[in-house]
């Protein structure tokens, strides 16, 4: 996303000034949504029984616990990118499939409820007076529900070891659960081929944009209930 916006910069497109606040919303927006992602996962780790998280220090609000300096930085430039991985004992938790497939699927819907939270207050915001306030208010605000439909969508990828794997993992028999993740020796190589192909041929564009369609059409219908 900021790549984008770095070349405009250098073909004098866009001022250093825009420049400058995107970097700055950006960097805002990816530290919530990287932070709400991997507390959720520590905190369903910990109502389903397991303390590691807690332990670790994972169970926090502080973006400095959770952040990835390889993954944030992908997140910046490209849309895509992941957080610090919460350690979970697997055998700690209730229901161990279950709890294994509930605790990887925290992080992602939590991404997709903040970003349903962000078009909310876009939403509201257009009732603001103050141009510059509504403005400013508006551009952080889609950066944080871009960045949160970007990481959940990139997380929710079945390969291991993305939170999309466990969830597909833990519902295969178990012969072909282990076969499944011990594909994760090769995970860098997939990912990264997955990664340079889906940016090229625009599919993490066209996925992001179809989630952002069905939270606006959901948050549309919400205050059509409201208003009537």
């Amino acid at each position: 996303m900021i790549l984008s916006l770095l070349f405009e910069f250098i073909y004098s497109q866009v001022t250093f000034l825009d420049l400058l606040q995107s970097l700055i919303f950006s960097f805002a927006a990816i530290l919530i949504a990287m932070t709400v992602h991997e507390f959720s996962h520590a905190l369903a780790a910990y109502a389903l029984g397991d303390k590691t998280a807690k332990a670790d220090g994972r169970l926090s609000f502080n973006p400095l616990h959770h952040l990835d300096p390889w993954g944030l930085l992908l997140l910046l430039l490209f849309g895509f990118g992941w957080a610090k991985p919460v350690n979970i004992n697997y055998s700690q938790l209730k229901h161990r499939r279950s709890g294994l497939a509930i605790t990887a699927a925290a992080g992602p819907l939590s991404n997709l409820v903040t970003a349903f939270i962000s078009v909310i207050f876009i939403v509201l915001a257009m009732y603001i007076p103050n141009y510059t306030v509504w403005y400013n208010l508006n551009e952080f605000l889609s950066y944080l529900a871009m960045f949160n439909i970007s990481l959940a969508v990139f997380n929710l990828i079945p390969i291991p070891p993305l939170d999309g794997s466990k969830i597909l993992g833990e519902l295969l028999p178990a012969e072909a659960r282990f076969k499944y993740y011990s594909i994760e020796r090769y995970s860098t190589i997939i990912l990264l081929a997955i990664i340079i192909l889906f940016d090229r041929l625009g599919i993490f564009s066209a996925l992001q944009m179809g989630v952002l369609n069905v939270i606006v059409r959901a948050v549309a219908g919400l205050f059509g209930l409201i208003t009537g």
